[in-house]
């Protein structure tokens, strides 16, 4: 019995012996079950460690997917990514993913190997100030020169990650600080974060009040929301007092689409009934935004009667580019809570903002037999799951996700919002599979785009990633080339990509099954096909180079002045016969 008994006790794993295991260890503790990376010279006595360890950890292509893929996996999840590399290049290369997350706020822990303590600021091989490097594009940075700080680095480092306003950490390891011993040091212990301080009683009730007595209201919610964990208490709040509502980028899915308080987007290519509610508005309750330059067009001209009730969980968003008439610092979910009170006398505003919302909305009837990437877009949405999760990368199709695919809730939208990182795609939607391996992920990425991270099909190959990828192709830079044309006086500069490869026979190069699409009445086929599939798969959609994003806001003005599409040519009778409904 004792023998049978000491056979079932699973055998103790030995205590870490140098820095290296002790932080893969540590990782563990806190809750890191996959990590994404590229090994390298100073990194590889880490890498020895997770050779032991049961972290799973992914192999990319390119340090900048390893960024990018550790950022989709936070955001889709709301746990934080972890990415890996060398010292030098390796290093360097995840500085754009770095810099994604930090102006997103995305949680994140960046280790990076650094050459040994003695050759610091020698200009050795592989060198790099990745510290001096990375220090404008994080919340804090560790170059840990000593494995008896280790601890103290890792467990601030997972914290700061967490903590109010999410975003990058980095910490730099040295590889003698790796191999030194670590078997005096204690286990690793989380720790907890620090909640969000109250929101002030006084600004509550003057908030309610203002709502109270506010003739034409609209509540203004942005990224913040899903940062906080509020998307329910938002939903509540929205449901409560019947107000309209605009979103920015970041905050699509806080109101689920087709929601009777949603008037969409904001801003350059916002919704028409959504940026007029905002330029009329006496009252903006803004929460969790941070009024940015794209949501808000020429400031100075942005919803000039309104007075601003401005909620968010970082008290240096308040008032930073707006002054807030009245601010409310603190958890924003609890505040949200008390401001469900608020009942507004606002019957006809509604009416108005409802009005326009009908008359203003989307139209997927275009004449003419190609494929109208809207309508692409939109049928794509209605026929995946609900709880899918979308991926772009920046442009024309990003714009047009925005607007046209119905989401559920925030983190089912990856989108990089105030960087505008092309090649984010890609990688970020395998980020996602990885976080929800359950649900489906959609990538809908540009000819453009796509080719910046290209090689990362290898890493959906490798892994058999389920990803769906819609590749809209109109062999050029297409938004680029839509300002060109409208506020360049058509000259057209290095815009073309019609030497664009083959892509469909790209990706079966990798074992992805692919198909190209041109006419619309090919869409519902080939998203039968496309959906099927068991593993990865590519769609090929040839779009119309002269596609343009409607509506739009010229840079320097403010939001009133909306530029729409000029009226389409009659289709013949049996193209329209082809159009797909809403």
């Amino acid at each position: 019995m004792n023998a049978l008994a000491a056979d079932a006790t699973p055998t103790a794993r030995p205590a870490p012996a140098n820095g290296a295991q002790w932080l893969a260890r540590a990782m563990e503790a806190e809750g890191v079950d996959l990590l994404f990376g590229y090994p390298g010279g100073t990194i590889m006595p880490f890498y020895d460690a997770l050779v032991d360890a049961p972290l799973r950890h992914i192999l990319v292509r390119h340090e900048q997917g390893a960024a990018l893929a550790a950022n989709g996996y936070a955001r889709a999840s709301g746990r934080v990514g972890v990415c890996v590399a060398t010292s030098g290049p390796g290093a360097s290369n995840l500085v754009t993913g770095i810099a994604d997350a930090f102006v997103d706020s995305v949680p994140m822990v960046v280790v990076t190997g650094q050459v040994a303590t003695p050759l610091l600021g020698t200009d050795a091989f592989q060198e790099l100030d990745v510290f001096g490097l990375t220090m404008p594009i994080v919340k804090h940075s560790f170059l840990v020169r000593r494995v008896e700080d280790l601890p103290e680095a890792v467990a601030e480092a997972f914290r700061i990650a967490r903590e109010g306003r999410p975003g990058p950490v980095l910490i730099d390891l040295p590889k003698d600080v790796q191999l030194a011993d670590a078997s005096g040091l204690a286990p690793h212990r989380p720790r907890t974060a620090t909640s969000p301080p109250a929101a002030a009683d006084a600004a509550l009730l003057e908030a309610i009040a203002a709502i109270a007595q506010a003739e034409r209201p609209v509540v203004y919610g942005g990224g913040g929301i899903a940062l906080a964990d509020a998307v329910d208490v938002f939903r509540a709040f929205v449901d409560a007092t019947a107000l309209p509502t605009v979103l920015t980028l970041r905050g699509l899915g806080a109101l689920p689409t087709g929601h009777p308080c949603l008037l969409g987007m904001l801003g350059m290519h916002g919704s028409r009934a959504a940026n007029m509610a905002v330029q009329e508005a006496d009252l903006l309750i803004v929460v969790g935004a941070r009024f940015d330059d794209r949501a808000t067009g020429r400031l100075d001209g942005f919803a000039p009667q309104a007075r601003i009730v401005h909620l968010d969980a970082d008290a240096s968003e308040i008032g930073k580019l707006r002054a807030a008439d009245i601010a409310i610092h603190g958890e924003v979910g609890a505040a949200l809570r008390r401001l469900a009170a608020a009942r507004s006398r606002c019957d006809a505003w509604r009416a108005t903002c409802s009005d326009r919302s009908a008359r203003f909305a989307n139209r997927y009837d275009a004449p003419g037999r190609d494929i109208y990437a809207p309508a692409l877009l939109r049928r794509l949405s209605q026929r995946v799951p609900a709880d899918a999760v979308v991926a772009c990368d920046v442009g024309q199709h990003q714009m047009w996700v925005a607007q046209h695919w119905q989401l559920a809730h925030p983190r089912n939208h990856l989108t990089s919002g105030a960087l505008g990182t092309m090649g984010f795609g890609l990688p970020a939607a395998m980020g996602a599979q990885f976080a929800c391996p359950e649900r489906t992920v959609v990538l809908v990425s540009g000819d453009g785009s796509f080719m910046m991270n290209v090689q990362e099909l290898a890493t959906v190959a490798r892994c058999r990633l389920p990803l769906k990828m819609v590749l809209l192709d109109n062999s050029a830079l297409g938004m680029v080339r839509q300002w060109q044309e409208l506020f360049f006086a058509e000259r057209y500069s290095e815009i073309d990509l019609s030497d664009n490869p083959d892509f469909g026979a790209l990706a079966r190069v990798f074992g992805i099954p692919a198909q190209r699409i041109e006419h619309r009445e090919e869409i519902e086929q080939a998203l039968d096909a496309f959906l099927a599939s068991p593993g990865p798969a590519l769609l090929h959609v040839a779009i119309d180079i002269r596609a343009n994003v409607w509506p739009l806001v010229p840079p320097n003005h403010a939001n009133g002045s909306m530029l729409d599409a000029p009226p389409p040519a009659p289709a013949p009778a049996e193209d329209r016969a082809h159009a797909l409904s809403a």
